[in-house]
């Protein structure tokens, strides 16, 4: 066991120190994901990074995609030889925890560079915690926050500059630890091993997720259809039937009960178009949100979660042949989805990756991530317009949109 900055503080909630995790599943992580976006201009910057202990690395990302046209610098290190959030180039400075960040990605050779002042516009939201299980393990048992915001600064690639500013630029982020997921390939052998439990409860068809501004409104709400569009709560890494709250910038929160949707796809395919929601306070006062996609999804394959999205074949929580720093970059034009997108091979060799949920059609894929254009209406008539992150996808039949 080693101390780390954070053993400083009196906040342990076990007999050990923070560099000691009491799991040795290797799918067990905790880290962030910021998005900071501007409708007007129609670029998406995602950055992000995740710890996992177990495997003894920390590995992170910046995606920026600019009406399609998507780069991603994936880096990665061994963690227990510096436990600050830094890799390289990159990294995060708290300057007002759960309110105020410092986002920056240092000069390097995929030239993309940023440096942001990441700040909530309302305060973060805590989701519901999340538990799946099959076969009497668990295979999620993770706890979420959400967080709408702006931002401020520049972000810059090959020459090409944005000036980052308040009013044209909004944000998005969470923070999550805990088990979420099984991933490849440090996961278990699924031949080795006996078929997994076929769940008998409802399976999950549609998520919808936001992080919205639309000033003086901001907030968080998500949602999970079955396939005939029932909410329930599920036996998966979403699970949660509904939640979400409104904000009037920090002032006193506004308890969202319930939600429906009237969602437009792109004809022939799952991508989202536009999305109505109506959502219901704990005063039974009714609002109404619609989403407008305003720049083609960004795909979220070449981050670093899934296999292959490193070109040796691996992700960020692999080896990649150092210990210190590991660093590499592509560009792809996915201006027009879907897509056809091959994953790095391993050793040589093609390799079958799951692509994500219910944003795969055939061979071509999509983006889940959606910068929208939002307009508020709030019960008592008043409009309002701002920016969202949506990140929605519908996986197998869904009735209400039509699917098969």
């Amino acid at each position: 066991m080693q101390l780390t900055p954070y053993d400083e503080f009196p906040v342990h909630q076990a007999a050990h120190p923070f560099s000691y995790i009491p799991s040795t599943d290797y799918n067990w992580d905790d880290g962030y994901y910021f998005g900071v976006f501007s409708p007007e201009d129609g670029v998406f910057l995602a950055t992000g990074a995740r710890v996992n202990p177990n495997s003894d690395m920390i590995g992170g990302y910046a995606l920026l995609n600019v009406r399609g046209h998507q780069t991603t610098l994936r880096f990665n290190r061994a963690w227990r030889r510096d436990f600050n959030l830094k890799i390289g180039p990159w990294r995060v400075e708290f300057v007002e925890p759960l309110r105020q960040l410092r986002l920056v990605l240092e000069e390097n050779d995929s030239g993309m560079t940023f440096d942001l002042l990441w700040t909530g516009s309302s305060p973060a939201f805590l989701e519901e915690h999340h538990v799946a299980t099959n076969r009497g393990r668990r295979t999620t048992d993770q706890t979420r926050y959400s967080q709408p915001g702006f931002a401020q600064g520049t972000i810059a690639l090959h020459g090409q500059s944005w000036e980052v500013t308040p009013d044209r630029w909004s944000g998005a982020r969470d923070h999550s630890w805990g088990l979420y997921a099984e991933r490849p390939p440090l996961s278990p052998v699924a031949s080795m091993l006996p078929p997994r439990e076929v769940d008998s409860g409802p399976r999950r068809a549609l998520r919808f997720w936001t992080c919205f501004r639309s000033d003086p409104i901001s907030g968080f709400f998500h949602l999970h259809e079955d396939a005939q569009g029932n909410q329930a709560k599920f036996n998966d890494v979403f699970g949660t039937p509904f939640g979400g709250r409104l904000f009037h910038g920090w002032g006193e929160p506004i308890e969202l009960v319930s939600g429906r949707h009237e969602i437009e796809l792109v004809p022939g395919t799952r991508m989202l178009k536009q999305a109505s929601v109506y959502l219901v306070d704990a005063e039974g006062r009714e609002w109404k949100k619609v989403f407008e996609a305003a720049a083609p999804p960004w795909i979220v394959q070449t981050m670093g979660y899934h296999p292959g999205s490193w070109k040796d074949g691996g992700t960020f929580f692999t080896y990649h042949g150092s210990e210190e720093l590991a660093i590499e970059w592509d560009h792809f034009d996915f201006s027009s989805q879907p897509v056809r997108y091959t994953p790095y091979a391993i050793g040589g060799e093609n390799t079958a990756t799951t692509f994500g949920e219910g944003n795969q059609d055939g061979d071509r894929v999509f983006g889940p991530e959606y910068l929208c254009r939002v307009t508020t209406t709030a019960p008592d008539g008043t409009v309002s317009t701002g920016a969202a992150q949506v990140e929605m996808f519908i996986v197998g039949a869904y009735a209400p949109c039509g699917l098969e």
